[in-house]
C-alpha cells in the first residue's frame, strides 16, 4: 500500500512539472543550480581564510604583487606568471648580492608559485586559456589594453570562464588621462597627497610610505575578496578596477574635507592661522595634524647626531594642563595667554618651542614614558633600524626573518593583518618558474612530453 502511494505521488509530482510553463521550470532550475554552485574557497571546513581559492598572478613591479601577496598570506593559491628567461623586472632590480633576487621581488612575493609562461604563443595562449578556467581570480597591473592585445580581452574571459574576477590597477579611472602610465610619485602627486604635503610655503613633496602601489593594492585585494563573496550569491564573476589616483585621494580625504571647509572660513588648526593668508586651496602644513589637534614633531637629546631622534606631540585641550607641568610651565594654566585653546592658537610655534626645550633633556623614549601614562598623544620617531630590531614586531609576525635558497637569511614584513583564526605563515617567493613543471602537469593537465617540447620551443 505505502509503495503505491510513492508511486502515485511521484506520478503525481510529474505531470504538475509538465503543466508548468517552460520558462518556470528553466528558472527554477537555475535557482537550483545557483544554490549548488561551489566555489573553491568555502570546499574545505576551516584552514586559512582563502584556502582554494586559486588566483592568476599577472602583476609585476609592487601595486599588483601587493595584492596578490596578501591574497596569499591569507591562503590563496597564487600562480605568478613570468616572461620566460626574466620573470618580473624587480627580480633584478636595486640588487644588493649578484645574480640573486632582490629584496624589491623577494618582499613583495612571498606565498606564491611561479610559472614561465609565453602567452603570446598557440601554444602559450592555449595553456593560458586552460588557467583561466582553473583559477577563481586574475589579477593584472599592466599598461592599459596589454591584457587585451595578449587575445584575452574581458568579454573573451568571461565566456572561457564565468564565475572568473577580473581584478586590475591602473593609474587613472575614465578621463583624460585614462591610458597614461603612472609610478608612484606620479600617483602621489595627482591624486592630492604632494599638494598637502611639505614645509609651510614650501615645495610639494612626497611621502616615503608607498601609498600608490602598495596602498592601491590593498585597496584591490578588499575588492577581490568583496566580488568572491558576492559570486556565492551570484554564481558569476565580474572586473574589479582600482585607479592609483583614486587610491590616493580616498587616502587624503581628511584634505578634500578641509577644502571644502575652506569655503567657509580659514583653517583655524592649520599653523598658518591667523598669521599667514589662506589661498584658494589647501595648503602645505608641515608636521601639524591632519584631526583638528595641535600637533608637531619637536627635538630630543641627542638630535644633533641621530637624524630620528624626534617624538611628534598632540596637544589636546584636554592634555594640555598635564603637558604644562610635565614641561615646568604649570604657570600657564593660571595665564589667560595660555590656558585656553583660542589664546594658544595664534601662537602654537611658541607653544611648541617651549615643549622643545623640554624634550630636547629627554631621548625620545623617555619623554615616550613620561607623556604616556598622562594620556598625551605621542610617537617617538622610528627608523627603520629601530623597527628592524623591535622584539615585539618579530613577536607578532609584523617583522618576519625569511631563508632564501640563494640569498639565504633577510627580513621582510609579515601580513599588517591579523586574523585569530586564519594565521599567516609567510614563506620565501619563489625562484623564477621554480613550479612551472608542477603547474602544467597537476593543473594545465600537459604531459611530460609535451613540457620538454614547450620548453624547447621558448613557450616555458
Amino acid at each position: 500500500m505505502a509503495k503505491k502511494k510513492q508511486k502515485s505521488a511521484r506520478r503525481a509530482t510529474v505531470k504538475a512539472a509538465a503543466r508548468k510553463p517552460a520558462r518556470k521550470i528553466v528558472k527554477a532550475a537555475k535557482k537550483k543550480a545557483a544554490r549548488t554552485i561551489k566555489s573553491h574557497a568555502f570546499k574545505g571546513k576551516g584552514g586559512l581564510a582563502l584556502s582554494g581559492v586559486r588566483i592568476l598572478d599577472m602583476t609585476h613591479v609592487q601595486s599588483g604583487p601587493t595584492c596578490t601577496q596578501l591574497l596569499a598570506w591569507f591562503g590563496a593559491d597564487v600562480i605568478k606568471v613570468e616572461r620566460p628567461g626574466g620573470g618580473d623586472i624587480t627580480r633584478g632590480q636595486l640588487r644588493d648580492i649578484p645574480n640573486v633576487d632582490s629584496l624589491y621581488f623577494t618582499m613583495l612575493n612571498h606565498n606564491k608559485r611561479s610559472i614561465t609562461l609565453n602567452p603570446k604563443t598557440e601554444t602559450g595562449q592555449k595553456i593560458f586559456t586552460r588557467l583561466i578556467e582553473e583559477c577563481d581570480v586574475m589579477v593584472e597591473n599592466y599598461a592599459p589594453g596589454a591584457i587585451d592585445r595578449m587575445g584575452f580581452p574581458w568579454e573573451t574571459i568571461q565566456k572561457i570562464n564565468p564565475r572568473m574576477i577580473y581584478a586590475s590597477v591602473k593609474g587613472f579611472g575614465p578621463g583624460p588621462y585614462e591610458d597614461c602610465k603612472v609610478y608612484e610619485n606620479v600617483a602621489q602627486c595627482t591624486g592630492g597627497s604632494a599638494s598637502t604635503t611639505g614645509e609651510i610655503g614650501s615645495v610639494p613633496l612626497v611621502t616615503g610610505a608607498q601609498i600608490g602601489d602598495t596602498g592601491t593594492g590593498i585597496h584591490l585585494a578588499v575588492g577581490i575578496i568583496a566580488a568572491l563573496f558576492q559570486r556565492e550569491r551570484t554564481g558569476r564573476g565580474q572586473r574589479v578596477t582600482c585607479a592609483m589616483q583614486d587610491g590616493i585621494l580616498n587616502l587624503c580625504r581628511v584634505k578634500l574635507r578641509d577644502q571644502q571647509r575652506l569655503a567657509h572660513g580659514p583653517l583655524k588648526e592649520y599653523p598658518q592661522y591667523p598669521n599667514i593668508p589662506f589661498g584658494h586651496a589647501v595648503p602645505r602644513a608641515g608636521n601639524a595634524s591632519g584631526g583638528g589637534q595641535p600637533g608637531w614633531i619637536v627635538k630630543c637629546k641627542n638630535w644633533e647626531n641621530d637624524p630620528d631622534s624626534y617624538i611628534y606631540i598632540v596637544t589636546q585641550a584636554a592634555v594640555f594642563p598635564a603637558i604644562a607641568k610635565a614641561i615646568g610651565r604649570a604657570d600657564w594654566l593660571e595665564d589667560p595667554e595660555w590656558n585656553t585653546p583660542e589664546a594658544r592658537l595664534p601662537k602654537l610655534d611658541q607653544m611648541f618651542e617651549e615643549i622643545e626645550k623640554w624634550t630636547m633633556t629627554k631621548t625620545k623614549f623617555e619623554a615616550m614614558d613620561i607623556l604616556n601614562p598622562l594620556d598625551v598623544p605621542c610617537g617617538p620617531i622610528l627608523s627603520m633600524k629601530e623597527l628592524a630590531e623591535e622584539p615585539s614586531l618579530r613577536k607578532t609576525g609584523t617583522v618576519v626573518e625569511v631563508d632564501h635558497p640563494t640569498r639565504g637569511k633577510y627580513l621582510t614584513v609579515g601580513n599588517p593583518i591579523k586574523l585569530s583564526g586564519s594565521p599567516t605563515t609567510v614563506t620565501r617567493s619563489p625562484l623564477l618558474g621554480e613550479h612551472t613543471d608542477e603547474i602544467l602537469r597537476k593543473i594545465v593537465g600537459l604531459s611530460k612530453k609535451e613540457i620538454e617540447e614547450g620548453r624547447k620551443s621558448g613557450v616555458f
